[in-house]
């Protein structure tokens, strides 16, 4: 058995015979629809901004969570009637006769009190200096798991942090795309919540078929 952690992207691609598209077709489209960003939303933003902008390189990743990635999640509310957000639970299954597991420090899944069909993984919260592992990796091992349990009926989205980046991604059958970095210090932290909020109403059209 392995663990999240174990893998890199290279290792990921060689083993599972994954392909990365750059600008996956159906990345750009989630990347580029749009929805509406409220008054009250868009004002919370510029305060969070304010408040975090000048530290966060020096936040370890229980402060980066606490204090940015957390409250930009709440703005989106994942807990729905057709899913939650479920935060470091076990996340496990056998992926081309290989078993992976680990606990992703967020998953969007069915379920109500376990997890139970996954749709977005959302790992690894690292420091913007001195970070050691592969997050993208570790992410991408984590939506591999989710796939399976998916029977790879529909696309896996995923996500991962490393300091003020944020950097969105997208697993279809045996390709995966990674977005470019978005920085919650300057205007990107609006396209952040938007990206989030389209996020979850594709999630709610997938949870409902």
């Amino acid at each position: 058995m392995s663990k999240f952690s174990d893998w890199k992207l290279q290792k990921l691609e060689e083993r599972f015979g994954l392909k990365e598209v750059f600008d996956h077709s159906i990345l750009v489209e989630w990347l580029e629809e749009k929805t509406e960003i409220f008054e009250e939303e868009t004002n919370f933003l510029k305060r969070l901004q304010n408040n975090v902008s000048r530290r966060i390189n020096y936040y370890n990743e229980w402060e980066l969570r606490e204090k940015v990635i957390s409250p930009i999640l709440s703005l989106v509310n994942f807990d729905t009637d057709y899913f939650l957000a479920f935060s470091l639970r076990a996340l496990s299954g056998i992926v081309d006769g290989e078993e992976i597991s680990g606990f992703p420090d967020l998953m969007i899944a069915k379920g109500k009190q376990d997890p139970k069909q996954p749709y977005f993984c959302f790992h690894e919260f690292k420091k913007g200096i001195d970070h050691d592992g592969d997050p993208a990796g570790q992410c991408l091992a984590a939506m591999l798991v989710a796939q399976s349990q998916n029977e790879n009926q529909f696309p896996i989205y995923g996500l991962f942090v490393i300091g003020s980046a944020w950097y969105f991604m997208l697993l279809n059958e045996k390709e995966y795309s990674i977005s470019k970095d978005y920085s919650v210090r300057n205007q990107d932290i609006f396209e952040i919540l938007r990206i989030l909020k389209v996020l979850k109403n594709k999630l709610l059209i997938i949870a409902q078929k």
